[in-house]
């Protein structure tokens, strides 16, 4: 079954949390990952509202937390500690 990181980010230092994003979708991309939605618009409708939202497909649970866990992510990860606040989770689905 495919699974799904889904994010939900306030950006407080846009150079190092673009630095991040070059690094995450290398990791992404090498992990099978596609990016659906990356700082669309967003309706929100309910709870804890955040200014850049992101959906990214993977092959599968393993897939997702396997990209997690790389060096290149957890390299890449350094840039976004004290750069963004985030909220970030795997849900699996229903394929």
């Amino acid at each position: 079954m495919s699974a799904y990181w889904i994010a939900h980010v306030n950006v407080t230092n846009p150079e190092a949390y673009g630095e991040y994003a070059k690094r995450a979708t290398i990791a992404i991309e090498a992990h099978g990952g596609e990016i659906l939605a990356r700082a669309t618009r967003t309706i929100w409708l309910e709870g804890n509202e955040r200014a850049r939202n992101v959906v990214v497909r993977f092959p599968s649970v393993a897939d997702a937390e396997a990209c997690y866990a790389s060096d290149t992510y957890q390299e890449g990860l350094k840039f976004a500690r004290g750069a963004a606040e985030r909220d970030l989770c795997i849900i699996e689905g229903n394929d």
